[in-house]
């Protein structure tokens, strides 16, 4: 219901808005108002017909609670403590309520005392500070509702918040053992695979071991059968050798394919040795196959001791068998004797691959030394070269140089280069060379410059000029001191009016906010307090019911009525003969203009306040009014008014 009448007009909001409970007392109080705790309070009782109109026209519930509509105050039994003492309304309208609400409300400290005080009042509401209720509609122990103040609601959403990012963490955990579980059924599934696999596996080695059994009955032909295929694989052995021998003859001819035809040879090689190992291991099956015929044919010269017949027949087949397993022999002899040989030619090709390699090795190794040199010779080139083309122009410099001076000793000296070279040196100053003698006389001429024959009247006047300078400039140093000093006791001035204002304005603001926010807290301060003449000063409001502190957070009524806090916190602190203010109370819903209107009729006693408004209250408390029309053609006519207005 309260979601449902947000949007209609006068809706102030629910009871637990509009109320502030002393702490320690919220269930008391939850307990004392009963089902008036989740009503919804209105500004009036036409609000409260539009609230419940919207709610039936919504098929929606709710209760609704109407300020000023006539109740009746109900005064606690007499030497009981009230719950009423520690409930105040923040609004206007709310006290009353809270009177006919709770008025009649008492407090127990147990609920053997609450029933004895309900037995003894009939028609008293009779509570407990755990929230345990007893009156008229019956008794009660615990408390019926979800909190009465904002502070526990406002608890109630961090630990809803709280449990929230529980229950997401949980749910990670939840879908991280899921991943895990499905791993472990996936781990699980492909053991049960692997063990069926395993089991069949298992099955069909019995089954091949039974038909084994089965076969020894007809070994005979087995070996034979075994032998002719036997002979067929060496022959393909056979063949295939030339081949293998042609490979190597072009891996040998290949010198550019080195890479490609080792690693083909080192394939061939594995492939040889494992096929070695079969052969090995099918020499070695078909020994055990021979051991177990003449086992068989032990067993049959036996049975032939008994029937004659049978054992000649068992002795031609015996011969028979005998000249097959030389043959089986000889081949695995013949086989063995391959193997070797493909051996031998594998480490020679082996060792012919490394020999190559150190080939490879020695040459790139050259090449780089070769480069290496080639490169030495360049930069030796280079630089013999550097070194020509610098002797030449340094060759060249000097025979311009010998030419500037020889025409500078004829233009200068008028002499010739003989004579000058012909004429005896001056004498020189012990350990100073004729060149560095020489380059300090040009030094000496140079800063010397050209004669000046006006120098004497020059400096005169420059020693006039610095004179009169220099008296300036004590002038000016006198005066910069006499500025400091000023300056000083400006800033000293300025720091202790400052100081006192902001002491007056803070002072002024925290009262003035307090009024126009109720149970709110506000107050000044400043930045740098300890530099006055670079602070800064930072604005906190704290309505009552929020814990924001910062204007961007505030509505735009409360951010209207800071600032007007604290413009009249200054008017205050420095009061002037009149005010001009233009739409301040635009922003502000009934409650915040009446409190507003009380600021202006504190301030009306002591100064000329003059207020540009379209609010119909504000032009009720006003003395005068003036207004702005436009007359039919087209003129404007200014209309004054006393108003009645205190």
């Amino acid at each position: 219901g309260a979601e449902r009448l947000a949007a209609v007009d006068g809706v102030v909001g629910t009871l637990l808005d509009v109320v502030q409970v002393d702490p320690g007392w919220e269930d008391a109080f939850e307990a004392a108002a009963g089902e008036a705790i989740a009503a919804v309070v209105v500004a009036s009782v036409d609000a409260g017909r539009r609230a419940l109109a919207e709610l039936r026209a919504g098929d929606a519930t709710g209760a609704v609670v109407a300020l000023g509509a006539a109740r009746s105050a109900v005064a606690p039994p007499s030497g009981r403590e009230g719950v009423r003492a520690h409930v105040r309304g923040i609004r206007p309208g709310v006290d009353e309520l809270l009177d006919a609400l709770v008025g009649a409300a008492v407090v127990a400290s147990d609920w053997a005392e609450a029933v004895d005080v309900a037995l003894a009042h009939p028609g008293t509401v009779v509570v407990t500070r755990s929230g345990d209720r007893f009156g008229p509609t019956g008794w009660r122990l615990g408390s019926g509702g979800a909190g009465a103040t904002g502070a526990a609601l406002e608890e109630a959403r961090s630990r809803a918040a709280t449990a929230a990012e529980a229950a997401d963490l949980a749910r990670e955990a939840v879908s991280a053992c899921r991943a895990t579980l499905q791993q472990a059924r996936q781990a699980e599934a492909q053991l049960a695979k692997d063990l069926e696999r395993r089991a069949a596996q298992r099955r069909a080695d019995t089954e091949a071991l039974a038909r084994v059994e089965r076969d020894r009955a007809d070994a005979a032909g087995e070996l034979e059968d075994r032998a002719r295929r036997d002979v067929a694989r060496v022959e393909e052995l056979a063949a295939r050798l030339p081949a293998l021998e042609a490979e190597e003859a072009a891996v040998a001819e290949q010198g550019r394919a080195m890479d490609e035809a080792r690693a083909r040879i080192d394939e061939r090689a594995r492939a040889l040795t494992v096929r070695r190992n079969e052969l090995d291991v099918e020499a070695a099956r078909l020994n055990q196959q021979r051991q177990g015929l003449e086992h068989r044919l032990a067993e049959i010269d036996g049975r032939l001791s008994r029937h004659e017949v049978e054992r000649r027949e068992a002795e031609h087949r015996r011969v028979e068998l005998s000249r097959r397993a030389a043959a089986t022999d000889a081949l695995a002899a013949y086989v063995a004797q391959r193997a070797e040989r493909i051996e031998a030619e594998l480490v020679g090709l082996r060792e012919r691959r490394r020999q190559q390699s150190e080939a490879n090795r020695e040459v790139t190794s050259r090449l780089d030394a070769l480069r290496a040199e080639r490169t030495a010779a360049e930069r030796s080139l280079g630089e013999v070269r550097e070194r020509s083309q610098r002797g030449e122009i340094e060759e060249a410099e000097i025979r311009l140089r010998l030419e500037n001076a020889v025409e500078a000793l004829r233009r200068d000296l008028d002499t010739e280069p003989e004579a000058a070279m012909a004429a005896p040196a001056p004498e020189l100053v012990e350990g100073t060379s004729p060149v560095a003698r020489v380059r300090e006389l040009e030094r000496d001429l140079r800063l010397m410059g050209p004669i000046n024959p006006l120098a004497l009247e020059e400096f005169q006047a420059l020693q006039e000029r610095h004179q009169f300078i220099e008296g300036q400039l004590e002038d000016v140093r006198t005066t910069r001191r006499d500025l400091s000093k000023v300056i000083r006791a400006i800033d000293a001035e300025i720091v202790s009016v400052f100081a006192s204002a902001f002491a007056e304005v803070s002072q002024n603001y925290t009262q003035l906010f307090e009024m126009l926010f109720p149970g709110g807290k506000g107050r000044l301060k400043l930045t740098e307090p300890e530099d006055l003449l670079a602070t800064g000063i930072e604005v906190e409001a704290r309505p009552s019911g929020k814990n924001v502190r910062k204007l961007s957070l505030l509505s735009g009524g409360e951010r209207s009525l800071t600032a007007l806090a604290y413009l009249f916190a200054v008017f205050r602190a420095r009061p002037s003969p009149f005010y001009v203010m233009d739409e301040v109370e635009a922003a502000l819903d009934d409650v915040n203009l009446s409190r507003f209107l009380g600021l202006v009729h504190e301030f009306r006693n002591d100064a000329q306040l003059i207020i540009v408004s379209h609010q119909k209250r504000t032009m009720e408390a006003a003395d005068c009014l003036y207004g702005v029309t436009m007359q039919p053609g087209g003129s404007s006519k200014v209309v004054s008014e006393k108003s009645s207005g205190s």
